[in-house]
C-alpha cells in the first residue's frame, strides 16, 4: 500500500487531495531540477541581465498576482541587499489598476514577472503597460507554463528573457505550492547569483520536514481552530502572507487567516487572539531581525496557551517545545532561501485543515465561485502617458475569452 504525506494514496484520491499532496511532496525534486536548469542557463541569463545590472540607474520591479506577487515580496529585500540597488515588489493588480503611479518615475526598468500559468488577464497587460509608459523597459518572465500567453509574448524578443520552470511545477491543484517555491528559487538563482549547493541543501531540509511534520499538522487541524495568525518579519513577511492565503484557499475561507510582522502585530491585529486562534511564528535567520521574532514568541507564551503557538525556526538550541517545528541545517541561508522549507509547514497545515473540514483540497470550490486561473476581468486601454512627448503604442486587445464582466469573487492567487 503506497502512502503520501502519511496518507494512503487511494484515500487521498477519494478525498480530492491527491494533486495537492503530490505537489507539496514533489518540491525537493523540483528544486533540484531548478538548480540544474539554473546552472545550464547561467550564461544565457548573464548575457541578458549583466548589461542591465551594470546600469546604476536601473530599477527592478518584481511583479505577479496573489501567490505570484508574494514571490516578489519574498525576494525584494534579499535582492536589495545583494544587488545594492532599488528593487520593488509591485503586484500586477496594482500596475493594471494604476500604472502611472506604479511607474511614476521614467527610469530604466527591469520588470520581473512571476506567473504559474501566465494566462491571467493581468499578467500580459502589466508588461504591456510597463512598456507603454516607460521609455526603457526590459522583461524577465519566470513562469511554469511554456504555452502561456505571458511566455509567448516575451520569448525571442530583444527586450525579453523567459525562464521556464520544470513542467512538474505547473501545479494542477487549486492552490499554488511547488510553483510558488519553484519561482522563488528560480528568481533567487537568476538575480541573486548562482549557488551550486543551495538547491540541494534546501531539498534535504524539506525532505526531513515532509517526513516528520504531516502528523503534527493533522493534530493541529483536529483541534478546530477557526483563525490562524502567521507572523514573519522582514523577508519572512512575504511567506507569512502566502501562508495565510494558502489556508484560506484550501479551507474555502472557513478558516480565516491573518499575516503580520512581529512588531506590527502589537499595533491592533493582536486583538484577533482568542481560544480558537492558532499562531504560527516564522523566525528569521538574520540575528538582528530574529530578536523581534523571539520577543513576540515570549510575549505570546504569556497570553495564549502554549499548544496554540507554533514556532518555525532553523536556529539551533531552540527551547524544546512540542510545537517547535525545526528547519534542519539551513541556519546560515538567506531568509529568501529559508522561505522554501518554511512554507512547506504552512502547506501541510492548509492541506490538513481542509481535509479535517471535509473539503476537497484539489478544488475547494467545486461550484466555481473561485477559479484556478482568474477569469472575467476586463483589461481597459490606457491613454497616452502624460509625461512623455513621444507617441505611445496602444495596448493590443486581449483575446475575447478575457472580455467578460469582472467577477469580484475571482481567485486571488490564480496566476
Amino acid at each position: 500500500m503506497s502512502t503520501l504525506l502519511g496518507h494512503d494514496v487511494e484515500h487521498l484520491r477519494r478525498r480530492g487531495a491527491l494533486d495537492t499532496s503530490r505537489e507539496i511532496a514533489q518540491q525537493p525534486a523540483v528544486w533540484r531540477e531548478i538548480g540544474r536548469l539554473a546552472a545550464e542557463s547561467a550564461a544565457s541569463n548573464a548575457a541578458f541581465l549583466k548589461p542591465l545590472l551594470e546600469r546604476p540607474d536601473l530599477r527592478i520591479v518584481l511583479t505577479g498576482a496573489g501567490t505570484s506577487a508574494y514571490v516578489g515580496d519574498v525576494l525584494a529585500s534579499s535582492l536589495r541587499r545583494s544587488l545594492r540597488r532599488r528593487v520593488d515588489a509591485v503586484a500586477t493588480t496594482d500596475i493594471v489598476a494604476d500604472p502611472l503611479a506604479c511607474f511614476a518615475e521614467d527610469v530604466p526598468t527591469l520588470l520581473v514577472s512571476f506567473a504559474r500559468s501566465g494566462d491571467s488577464p493581468e499578467s500580459v497587460t502589466a508588461t504591456e503597460l510597463a512598456s507603454q509608459v516607460l521609455t526603457e523597459c526590459w522583461h524577465l518572465v519566470v513562469t511554469c507554463n511554456a504555452n502561456g500567453r505571458l511566455a509567448a509574448r516575451h520569448a525571442d524578443t530583444a527586450t525579453g528573457q523567459v525562464l521556464l520552470l520544470p513542467e512538474a511545477a505547473n501545479d494542477r491543484g487549486f492552490a499554488m505550492t511547488s510553483s510558488f517555491t519553484g519561482m522563488v528559487l528560480a528568481g533567487l538563482l537568476a538575480l541573486g547569483g548562482p549557488d551550486d549547493g543551495l538547491a540541494e541543501r534546501l531539498a534535504t531540509a524539506a525532505e526531513q520536514i515532509l517526513a516528520t511534520r504531516p502528523a503534527a499538522a493533522a493534530d493541529l487541524a483536529a483541534r478546530g481552530y477557526s483563525r490562524i495568525v502567521y507572523l514573519g518579519s522582514g523577508t519572512l513577511h512575504g511567506v507569512a502572507r502566502e501562508s495565510a492565503l494558502k489556508v484560506m484557499e484550501l479551507t474555502a475561507g472557513r478558516v480565516v487567516a491573518l499575516a503580520e510582522s512581529a512588531l506590527a502585530f502589537r499595533h491592533g491585529p493582536k486583538s484577533v487572539l482568542n481560544d480558537e486562534t492558532l499562531v504560527v511564528s516564522y523566525e528569521s535567520n538574520d540575528p538582528y531581525t530574529s530578536r523581534y521574532d523571539r520577543d513576540m514568541v515570549a510575549e505570546l507564551l504569556r497570553v495564549v496557551p502554549e499548544r496554540n503557538l507554533v514556532t518555525v525556526s532553523s536556529r539551533p538550541g531552540q527551547p524544546a517545545r512540542d510545537n517547535t517545528w525545526p528547519l534542519p541545517d539551513v541556519e546560515d541561508v538567506d531568509d529568501a532561501a529559508l522561505v522554501l522549507p518554511a512554507v512547506i509547514c504552512a502547506q501541510l497545515i492548509g492541506l490538513h485543515f481542509s481535509l479535517a473540514l471535509g473539503l476537497t483540497p484539489d478544488n475547494p470550490f467545486p461550484g466555481g465561485e473561485v477559479n484556478r486561473v482568474v477569469q472575467g476581468a476586463i483589461m481597459h486601454p490606457l491613454p497616452v502617458s502624460p509625461w512623455q512627448g513621444r507617441q505611445q503604442v496602444q495596448l493590443r486587445a486581449l483575446p475575447a475569452r478575457t472580455g467578460e464582466r469582472a467577477d469580484v469573487n475571482s481567485g486571488a492567487s490564480r496566476r
